[in-house]
């Protein structure tokens, strides 16, 4: 590791490539861009990102339950600022739909959630973390950017979402995993195999036909 044999610095330095990263979308969101495309770059960009540090981070619990605290810092953020306790405007552009900080104790604070829980309790040997990630950041990012675009025509038992959203979240999610299965297969983390390939397939379709029930537009 380009950290040398130091696992305190590694984990140090991972964790201030995820800040960093956060950071941009931040600067993003204060000089103008489009609202609510910079809020899915933010939604699918973190997590994958977050998941990419993660051979950075030192062997053992002690390496998944240190990159779980990165993400775990953010859950404490969106409790401060969706209570008002906490003033930061950017994030709350960057990371809300409306404009309203009471969003950050719903969707970003579950998405929060969902990483930190994934990181702590699965880390980087379990296909579950890779699906997990995969179709929360890359499946439904890429469902609301489609379906806002491409998504004239809608699915008939919900006409908040489209056929091309529900595509683009399976298609996306199974994509994303599959390439981190490859990724993580190439440390020796996992084994890379077709029954994984399957289930990351099964994984995907659920959670798009799921998605599809959900009442905002996608």
């Amino acid at each position: 590791m380009w950290t040398g044999n130091n696992p305190v610095v590694s984990d140090l330095c991972s964790a201030v490539v995820i800040f960093a990263f956060l950071q941009l979308w931040k600067e993003t969101a204060k000089h103008g861009l489009d609202q609510k495309l910079n809020r899915k770059l933010v939604h699918i960009s973190i997590g994958l990102v977050f998941m990419l540090c993660w051979p950075i981070f030192s062997s053992g619990r002690r390496g998944a339950l240190f990159a779980a605290f990165t993400p775990g810092v953010n859950i404490i953020q969106m409790l401060l600022i969706g209570s008002g306790m906490w003033k930061d405007e950017a994030t709350v552009k960057s990371m809300s739909r409306f404009g309203d900080r009471r969003e950050l104790l719903k969707g970003p604070l579950y998405y929060a959630l969902t990483i930190t829980g994934a990181c702590a309790i699965y880390w980087r040997t379990s296909p579950v973390a890779i699906a997990a990630i995969c179709n929360l950041c890359a499946g439904d990012g890429m469902a609301d950017i489609v379906g806002r675009r491409f998504g004239r025509q809608k699915i008939p038992y919900n006409k908040n979402k489209s056929i091309a959203g529900s595509v683009a979240m399976a298609l996306s999610g199974f994509v994303a995993s599959v390439g981190f299965m490859y990724y993580f297969a190439s440390f020796g983390y996992v084994q890379k195999s077709w029954e994984m390939l399957l289930g990351f397939l099964v994984v995907s379709l659920a959670s798009a036909f799921v998605e599809s029930l959900h009442k905002y537009r996608a």
